[in-house]
């Protein structure tokens, strides 16, 4: 059980605006979520990686939350595991062979841990804290496997952490 890498993307649009007279007068287009945590466990040169990005969220972006899974093939050889949380998708890349319930619970569990550890974490603490969230990422995830699931051992290295800055 390997992953590829972990993408957290909020769910960006972008307002058009048509003439007065039109019966749309603003129209509402998803676009490209602008990335606010991006960790990588394969190697990818810097195109890819923008590719990847805008390729991952045009994939699970417009997908119906209510009525279809949280699993999505990916290029054959790949899953995406996501999961929305307000305005952000938790992305994972796995192994199609990977067992994805275990891959969605880690994003649930990388999620609470956040949640507790900034309390009630918002996008702002990503963006301003993303250093604290990749060292909770990689207390859950290292290198691309499941590495702890003790919501408790997890909170308490990174109080030893914090009282290191």
């Amino acid at each position: 059980m390997v992953l590829s890498f972990v993408l957290i993307q909020n769910r960006q649009y972008v307002t058009t605006s048509h003439p007065p007279h039109s019966p749309h007068p603003n129209t509402r287009h998803p676009h490209r979520g602008k990335t606010r945590l991006a960790k990588w466990y394969s190697p990818y040169n810097d195109e890819s990686k923008q590719k990847l990005k805008g390729e991952i969220h045009r994939l699970v972006a417009p997908r119906d939350q209510k009525h279809q899974s949280n699993f999505v093939e990916f290029r054959g050889s790949s899953k995406i595991v996501y999961r929305r949380y307000a305005g952000l998708f938790f992305c994972a890349c796995v192994d199609a062979n990977d067992n994805e319930l275990a891959y969605l619970e880690a994003i649930h569990f990388f999620v609470e841990v956040l949640d507790q550890f900034f309390g009630n974490v918002c996008e702002l603490d990503l963006v301003f804290n993303f250093y604290k969230v990749y060292a909770i990422l990689d207390e859950v995830f290292l290198a691309g496997e499941i590495q702890e699931t003790s919501k408790q051992v997890v909170l308490t290295r990174l109080e030893h952490l914090d009282k290191l800055e």
